[in-house]
């Protein structure tokens, strides 16, 4: 049985469709290590925006704005 984290060895995104527990408390430095690109569609809205921003992956939730970035993090 693959793992959370052995699905996503290689995967260009993370899409989250149904409310995978596994993906529930997610270690997002583990993710943008294993994922191609540092990016997360999220049709569940898990996890809070500014959160995963921190982690320099982009993050796109269902029906929420983008988190805000500050002037001075702002290229």
């Amino acid at each position: 049985m693959e793992t959370a984290s052995s699905t996503l060895v290689g995967a260009d995104a993370l899409i989250i469709v149904p409310e995978w527990k596994e993906f529930k408390s997610s270690d997002f430095g583990q993710i943008l290590k294993l994922l191609r690109h540092p990016v997360i569609f999220d049709g569940r809205n898990l996890y809070e925006p500014a959160l995963v921003a921190s982690f320099g992956i982009h993050y796109e939730a269902m029906c929420r704005s983008p988190p805000k970035v500050s002037q001075a993090n702002a290229t």
